[in-house]
């Protein structure tokens, strides 16, 4: 065998082997890697995290593993009878004392109130070390159906207020000489889903203003990870914005739906806090070989016209969540 017919081999060989390994991954293949060789999630003891979007769905599944591994814990939503709740699960799996995880309930919408917010983390805790951007809302509806209002209030929950508070742990970390940023996008941050042109926006939004700050603060010791889930079981299609100001979408996610577990989720999230990842995506198959398609746009136009918006939106509810024609 000569020298370009063993290179031929070898390509070949890796080509098979990296494919096989996307589709068999519910995750990147960095995250993959960090999971199995990299730091793990008890690296983060004794760390002081704030979580919001905290009472349920991912963020409760992260808080919960992460007061597993003994983490100082901020949670934060509007309902402070959730939060006591799962509060209440943080003590009871993690060796944690009641003082170690602070319940904060406000609105993220409200970005008058996020100075003091700000302000009762640190009086707290002396300290914060990773604020992770965790509230936000969905939505599905028609494009061309969507009421400017609706874009305008999925920006105030999914962009405007993540960016504000950010702006001030920013200021934050920066003073401090370290920190980190983590928000949780989606997959329709990476490309655009049918089906939920404002949630998408938002989403995409949030990259762009995030790997902004990363290349501005390159060096500055502040890292940010933009944690990309694609379908999990929570209750977000119940909460999902439609087209109409106002209006719930109000449809329920089956047990038998093909999805990835929060818990699952958020273990992964939890890996790509502990590793600083920029960017992770997770997801059961088929979603993380087509965010990978994103790497060959030539195929990748080929394979989503010939799947179609019904198909995509299927993958996305495991049904035909909304009437298309």
């Amino acid at each position: 065998m000569d020298f370009l017919m063993f290179v031929g081999l070898v390509t070949v060989v890796y080509f098979i082997v990296y494919v096989a390994a996307i589709c068999l991954s519910d995750c990147d293949l960095e995250l993959k890697w960090n999971e199995i060789f990299g730091k793990p999630v008890g690296s983060l003891v004794g760390k002081v995290i704030w979580i919001t979007g905290a009472s349920s769905g991912i963020g409760e599944s992260l808080v919960v593993i992460l007061a597993k591994h003994n983490v100082k814990l901020i949670l934060s939503a509007r309902r402070e009878k959730e939060l006591e709740r799962v509060k209440q699960k943080c003590l009871e799996w993690g060796n944690l004392n009641p003082h170690d995880v602070l319940v904060l309930p406000f609105d993220v919408t409200a970005v008058n109130t996020h100075d003091d917010t700000f302000s009762k983390v640190i009086h707290h805790f002396g300290k914060l070390d990773i604020l992770v951007n965790n509230a936000g809302r969905s939505q599905r509806a028609i494009w061309e159906d969507i009421d400017l209002e609706v874009d305008k209030a999925v920006f105030d929950i999914n962009v405007f207020s993540i960016i504000s508070l950010s702006r001030i742990a920013v200021k934050y970390f920066l003073k401090r000489g370290e920190g980190h940023i983590a928000v949780t996008s989606s997959t329709a941050g990476v490309f655009g889903v049918p089906f939920s042109g404002s949630y998408t926006a938002s989403k995409h939004a949030l990259h762009g203003y995030f790997n902004s700050l990363l290349s501005e603060k390159m060096g500055m010791n502040l890292h940010v990870s933009l944690l990309c889930p694609g379908p999990t079981f929570s209750n977000f299609l119940s909460e999902c914005f439609t087209g109409r100001p106002g209006e719930k979408f109000n449809k329920t996610v089956s047990k038998d739906d093909k999805r990835m577990t929060t818990e699952r989720c958020a273990h992964l999230c939890a890996v790509a806090l502990a590793n600083k990842q920029r960017e992770a995506w997770m997801g059961i198959f088929p979603i993380i070989p087509l965010l990978y398609l994103l790497y060959f746009p030539n195929v990748g136009k080929f394979v989503w016209r010939r799947l179609g918006p019904k198909w995509l939106l299927k993958l996305r509810d495991s049904k035909e969540s909304i009437k298309t024609e």
